[in-house]
């Protein structure tokens, strides 16, 4: 079950248990084992969301962006081509992404064309970590989808509601305020109409090319190319 927006009016403190920890260790282990292999390819990568943040749950994923545009190829040689492998856009205006899941909880994502500055801040929005960070035991401040500010403490963390304080919570995310509106608007309509879906999933057979499938969406969706011409400019 999706979780619900909530508007929290005062400062929650949240102490880990060590099954908490334990979870954190493992997912962020496995983080750790594929963003190494993407680095030693010399493709740059982050995690985001819970495990970047260390709130996990049995259900959290493995969330790794690689930031810029790179070939789906090199990117399938650093890590696999796991167990699914899928084009999604979330609306007509937005980037086109590969997917690429490695297994059930652990999905690899790299935009097919160069993300919009608003499109890059959704990851620090959520809180992002680089190999370097993992490594180091760092966890980050960032909004889960309750709309909730979550902010690493020794024993676990400290969460606000960000209703009412989104200048606040973009500064100490370094991020702007549109975005802030944008997702409490986002998170709030699929609160009250339920899941709003995405404008475009494709999923790949094993003998297609992510590039390739692209192209020829891109052929056949006039939406697709004004987006891809517009960020070319």
């Amino acid at each position: 079950m999706a979780e619900k927006p909530e508007n929290l009016h005062d400062f929650r403190v949240v102490e880990y248990t060590s099954q908490h920890w334990n979870r954190l260790v493992s997912l962020r282990k496995r983080a750790i084992e594929v963003m190494a292999s993407l680095s030693q390819s010399n493709i740059p990568s982050f995690t985001y969301g819970s495990v970047a943040r260390g709130d996990v749950s049995d259900s959290s994923d493995i969330d790794i962006i690689i930031p810029h545009p790179v070939s789906s190829y090199r990117v399938e040689v650093a890590v696999g081509s796991g167990i699914k492998r899928e084009l999604v856009q979330a609306t007509p205006s937005t980037v086109l992404k590969g997917h690429i899941h490695l297994d059930y909880e652990t999905v690899v994502t790299f935009p097919l064309f160069k993300f919009m500055p608003r499109e890059r801040e959704f990851y620090r929005w959520g809180g992002q970590l680089s190999l370097e960070g993992l490594k180091s035991q760092k966890r980050v401040s960032g909004v889960d989808k309750r709309l909730l500010l979550i902010e690493p403490i020794d024993k676990g963390h400290v969460e606000s509601g960000i209703i009412g304080n989104e200048a606040r919570v973009a500064k100490i995310l370094g991020v702007s305020v549109e975005i802030a509106n944008e997702r409490i608007r986002v998170l709030h309509r699929r609160d009250q109409v339920g899941r709003t879906g995405v404008y475009l999933t494709r999923r790949l057979t094993p003998d297609e090319g992510f590039e390739q499938v692209a192209k020829a969406l891109k052929d056949s969706d006039p939406a697709l190319r004004r987006t891809i011409s517009r960020r070319r400019r």
